[in-house]
């Protein structure tokens, strides 16, 4: 089943349920990565601490992103150790997909960066107009996981014409 997802139902249904659900494997893309914090029952964490609990479960995760998060980004993420050994990124300055897949079964595509204001985990004065689908469907699982892998395996690196851009080439 697809279902259409906009604004506040992005952060509710990808990041405070779909996301925690992951059993096996995670693979984030987003143009921009910001501190982004997620409700924890009450209160306010960064979404790294989620993402450190999955390593700690065992699941394997992949974040592609264009280019280096900010300060406070940087600085939530040495709060999480284990996110050194258990968070695998690639950065590409092509990267403007948005996507997120849970273990091959299900899948957020749309319009929002990993921010705050992009998966509407602000208040609705001041979040971004967003929109996107979460899926279960076989074949759009496939062509979502398949651009996925090509960037982060660097088949597009000889052709993407940015090389004397990028940080830190893939291939």
């Amino acid at each position: 089943m697809t279902r259409f997802l906009q604004n506040r139902a992005i952060y509710e249904e990808v990041l405070l349920k779909l996301v925690p659900e992951t059993t096996d494997f995670l693979w984030i893309a987003t143009a921009d990565i910001k501190d982004l914090h997620v409700s924890d029952h009450g209160n306010f964490r960064p979404f790294l601490g989620v993402l450190s609990d999955l390593v700690d479960r065992g699941v394997s995760i992949r974040l592609l992103h264009a280019k280096e998060p900010g300060p406070n980004f940087r600085k939530d993420y040495d709060l999480y150790p284990n996110l050194i050994q258990g968070l695998e990124r690639n950065i590409c300055p092509r990267v403007h997909l948005k996507t997120i897949v849970v273990d091959g079964r299900a899948a957020y595509l749309g319009s929002a960066n990993l921010t705050g204001a992009g998966m509407g985990a602000k208040s609705p004065d001041r979040r971004n107009f967003e929109s996107g689908i979460m899926t279960d469907e076989a074949e759009l699982l496939d062509g979502i996981m398949t651009q996925f892998d090509e960037i982060w395996m660097g088949a597009r690196c000889d052709t993407c014409g940015r090389r004397d851009y990028c940080a830190d080439p893939i291939a």
